[in-house]
């Protein structure tokens, strides 16, 4: 058996930048203290989520990566001996930022970034006004505990992310999120739509075999036109959830993994070994249109 505690982090933001910081930092040194091992934070987790608004004030909340952050969650990492996964707005040079997520191991070492690959333009998630999609590709970092595979909120909608990370060899699938509702929707539409989201992540546990592990905000913002709709969860390679979060507040939470399941489920349910792989060259068109 190989076994992992995992941290969850799902808390609300406000306005200071380091108020978020500081209360991020509070709940990694909880969790840890409950033997979490690795620690995943939500989405942008040191500000409000900004992207309500095209305001270019807010390219000011950016930062170097590596860089400020980074080293101040290196050296708590070091201190508790925890691997962190942080997600950043990225200023890479003059105009041109990024949706990122770090990863800091054990030792406080960064081991790399994440830049999000998909970026989402929707009302009060005009994220392209923002963010340039990530030109790294898909990664993986071996940490002290696992091989984490990172992806970061929009990009959990997509199976060929999910599938690619896992191919890279990643033992555990993170996703950073930042999802809400309109405070102007019925519950049913509600229901449905994070039904959707906590389904498509769960379908990719159990594709390939991995467990999945959700970080989302919660709290309302966007002068109370949206609510995060919080819901962290972890799943098992075949979907099962091991812990799900409210919807209404805040929680941290830890969570034990047995990685070896990937080898059980892989091995009674081999998806991995039936794929067609000659067959999927269509998958890189845009459409398949006629002619």
């Amino acid at each position: 058996m190989k076994k992992v505690k995992v941290g969850t982090v799902q808390m609300s933001c406000v306005r200071d930048k380091q108020a978020n910081f500081a209360k991020a930092v509070k709940a990694i040194r909880e969790v840890a203290a409950r033997g979490a091992q690795i620690v995943c934070l939500q989405e942008l987790f040191a500000s409000l989520y900004f992207c309500d608004t095209e305001d270019y004030e807010n390219f000011k909340l950016a930062e170097a990566v590596p860089g400020p952050g980074t080293e101040a969650l290196g050296k708590l990492a070091a201190e508790l001996g925890v691997v962190i996964i942080a997600s950043l707005f990225e200023k890479r040079t003059e105009g041109l930022y990024h949706n990122t997520t770090a990863v800091l191991d054990a030792d406080g070492a960064y081991l790399g970034k994440y830049r999000k690959m998909h970026i989402p333009d929707d009302p009060a998630y005009y994220e392209k006004f923002y963010f340039t999609p990530g030109d790294m590709g898909y990664k993986v970092f071996a940490t002290k505990y696992a091989k984490v595979g990172v992806l970061i909120c929009w990009d959990q909608w997509y199976p060929e992310a999910a599938r690619i990370t896992a191919l890279m060899g990643a033992e555990i699938l993170f996703y950073p999120t930042a999802i809400g509702w309109a405070s102007s929707q019925d519950d049913a539409t509600n229901q449905e739509q994070y039904e959707a989201w906590q389904t498509i992540q769960r379908a990719h546990a159990v594709a390939n075999g991995l467990h999945v592990v959700s970080v989302n905000r919660v709290g309302t913002e966007q002068n109370g036109a949206m609510k995060f709709w919080g819901g962290s969860f972890v799943s098992n390679p075949f979907g099962r959830l091991l812990y799900l979060a409210p919807h209404d507040r805040e929680e941290n939470a830890v969570v034990e993994l047995d990685l070896s399941e990937t080898d059980y489920y892989r091995t009674h349910w081999p998806f991995l070994r039936d794929r067609r792989i000659d067959s999927y060259q269509p998958i890189t068109k845009r459409f398949l249109d006629e002619g």
